[in-house]
């Protein structure tokens, strides 16, 4: 087992838990009163969505065709790589699996 760092001594909790305004008022009772909701935001309409889903597509970099091209050429030769390691090891898996068979017969 790993050492603690400090030996022999515990984070204090010195803060005491914020209590809401109800709470505090009545001399810091046991009983917690939930605060009031936030007021709700005033909805959007959809002409106004649309535009601001617009104003957000015109702030993405897309990539290039160089970079997109390259990105893809990459992916299908770690696909490659991935799947002869894959094979090598499914290989080499059957036949210790067939030799520890044949060890029983």
């Amino acid at each position: 087992m790993a050492k603690a760092k400090t030996p022999g001594k515990r984070p204090q909790a010195n803060a005491k838990p914020q209590l809401g305004a109800k709470a505090q008022a009545a001399g810091g009772a046991a009983a917690i009163a939930v605060d009031s909701p936030e007021p709700k935001k005033p909805r959007t309409s959809p002409a106004q969505f649309f535009s601001q889903v617009r104003a957000e597509g015109r702030k993405i970099v897309w990539p290039s065709r160089k970079e997109t091209w390259i990105t893809s050429v990459m992916v299908f030769i770690m696909v490659i790589i991935a799947s002869i390691f894959f094979w090598i090891v499914d290989t080499g898996l059957g036949f210790a699996f067939r030799w520890i068979i044949g060890l029983g017969s």
